[in-house]
């Protein structure tokens, strides 16, 4: 048996390269860099959002230490002594009087203040607008449910880092924020003030919320964001990304480009153009002036103070909703001691619970109203999936309408009309906007669909008229080419997936309600064109409408 030598190994030349070697041949990197740099990642601008999200997360973990260095998250009273005259020897807490100091005393600190709540507000939408992109799009199916749910935990997260990163500065604006979540968990039966107590230290504003948020917005929430976006990738790798449909694609292959290098240096310029945006942005347009507000003082109450948009919705929730409705009161005194003040309660839970829930559960909800189990690796044109992207755009309204409800006070005063006015609107708005956007949406989308179908049929419409030798004149229709072409053909359209018996020959109070709302679902399909049809419409010179027996079947209902 021989010994192996030296010269049996490779031997690299330079320092680093015997560096990494030595790294390499202990850790086992390089078939980890070889087989992730072969990862192949569709091109497609919708998929950037992720990217963005990614990247302004990476801003504000960069921005938010340099932050942590100066801020002091005190709640003791001091007297202002720094360089910003209207506010000095007024008694304010450390924590205020540290974030004027950022402000006006270190330098560059004003710019990464505002870089850093910029790249806040960029970060939720982002998150927001790609979990949207996921959800039209059909990418949450299986066998990434999972991920999706990951997804929807990173959004919550993304609010809960908002919330608390906005309330340190103990200005007026943040404690206002920070008393309408102490009214909302006051309102909790027997424990609420209990609880509020024990979370602020006290009686409200108490002594420690602003160091306890502090704690968890510099140590909790990033941890479990950044616990959250490793998951995330780690499903994409394995899961292999989404692609749009098109020549070439299907559910066993990826179109794009590798990681390594190609899909490396394009996102590495991106990250660079999104921390120029973001910079760029914080360096020209104020944010959050807290030295306009003042410190908090619990005492007064103040007008026209609004949350940032993505907690504004609660407080929409809020301001929306009645005291008394009919004669029915929504506030309640039990046992002579303890009160339930359901107008605080519902608007403040009810809403956020209806939404987080559909969100979690829809990609179930949709599996078992269309009994598809497949996999799914080509994602959905919106227009192809018309209850789908219905049901998100009545979301959407929904959300805006309690968004908008936040500023009612503005809209009254800025467009001088009655408060009372724009609150009964925006109560209309809330309950018929959803449907309206819901019905709106569906039509528009099989609008589309018939559209795409007679485009594929007769091509597409030139606006050449020519006269044929028998005097007849006909418009001129350009065929499409393959790509445009197969995008058009190649999607399914769910069929209604009437009620079945079980085992025993019996349908269940479940099933039935399954065949209702697969009938609600798709019974307005458009079928997509079959090859008999594309085979009949290019064979026909005079592009006058082509149906086969079964396509006049399928769309005769519409």
């Amino acid at each position: 048996m021989s010994a192996s030598t030296s010269s049996d190994t490779y031997q690299p030349k330079t320092s680093l390269g015997r560096v990494t070697n030595f790294v390499d041949t202990r850790v086992g990197g390089s078939s980890i860099v070889k087989e992730f740099g072969r990862k192949i990642f569709p091109d497609h601008w919708s998929f950037m959002f992720g990217e963005v999200a990614l990247y302004t997360f990476v801003i504000l973990l960069l921005s938010g230490t340099f932050l942590t260095l100066f801020f002091d998250p005190s709640m003791a009273e001091t007297h202002y002594d720094g360089s910003y005259v209207p506010l000095k020897g007024v008694e304010m807490s450390v924590a205020y009087a540290s974030t004027l100091d950022i402000s006006f005393d270190i330098r560059g600190g004003l710019f990464m203040r505002q870089l850093h709540h910029w790249s806040a507000l960029l970060f939720v939408a982002s998150v927001s607008v790609h979990m949207l992109r996921v959800f039209f799009t059909g990418a949450f199916r299986r066998p990434r449910e999972l991920n999706w749910l990951v997804g929807c935990v990173l959004l919550i997260l993304a609010l809960a880092a908002g919330f608390t990163g906005y309330s340190l500065p103990d200005d007026l604006l943040s404690g206002n924020g920070l008393r309408i979540i102490d009214g909302v968990i006051k309102a909790i039966p027997l424990i609420g003030t209990y609880l509020s107590m024990l979370i602020f230290g006290g009686e409200f504003p108490g002594t420690a919320i602003v160091g306890r948020l502090y704690v968890m917005h510099i140590l909790v929430v990033p941890a479990l964001i950044l616990l959250m976006i490793a998951i995330h990738l780690f499903m994409v790798v394995v899961h292999k990304h989404t692609q749009y449909p098109g020549p070439g694609r299907t559910e066993t292959n990826v179109v794009g480009f590798p990681v390594g290098p190609v899909y490396a240096a394009k996102a590495g310029g991106f990250f660079f153009i999104v921390f120029g945006v973001v910079a760029v942005i914080a360096a020209n347009f104020q944010i959050l002036p807290i030295w306009d507000y003042g410190p908090y003082d619990p005492s007064p109450v103040s007008a026209g103070t609004q949350p940032d948009w993505y907690i504004g919705f609660v407080d929409g929730a809020l301001r929306l909703m009645p005291g008394v409705l009919w004669g029915f009161p929504f506030e309640y005194v039990l046992f002579g001691s303890f009160t339930l003040s359901l107008n605080v309660l519902l608007p403040a839970l009810v809403p956020a619970g209806i939404l987080f829930g559909l969100m979690f559960g829809w990609p179930w909800i949709e599996r078992w109203v269309t009994k598809d189990t497949r996999e799914h690796h080509i994602l959905d044109r919106p227009r192809n999936a018309p209850f789908r992207t219905a049901t998100g755009v009545a979301g959407v309204i929904w959300y805006c309408v309690m968004w908008a409800a936040a500023s009612s006070d503005l809209i009254a005063t800025h467009f001088f009309v009655s408060l009372n006015d724009v609150t009964y609107w925006l109560r209309a708005l809330f309950f018929i906007g959803p449907i309206i956007g819901f019905i709106v949406t569906r039509r528009i989308c099989l609008a589309l669909q018939r559209k795409d179908r007679e485009i594929v049929l007769h091509g597409r419409e030139t606006g050449r008229i020519v006269r044929l030798p028998h005097g007849e004149f006909i418009e001129v229709h350009e065929p499409l080419n393959d790509y445009k072409l197969h995008r058009l053909v190649s999607f399914e359209s769910p069929e209604v997936q009437p009620a079945e018996p079980d085992a025993n020959g019996k349908i269940s109070g479940t099933e039935k309600l399954r065949g209702r709302l697969s009938r609600f679902f798709f019974e307005d399909r458009v079928a997509p064109v079959t090859p008999a049809e594309l085979t009949a419409a290019h064979s026909h010179g005079d592009h006058d409408e082509i149906e086969t027996s079964k396509s006049k079947a399928e769309i005769s209902s519409h």
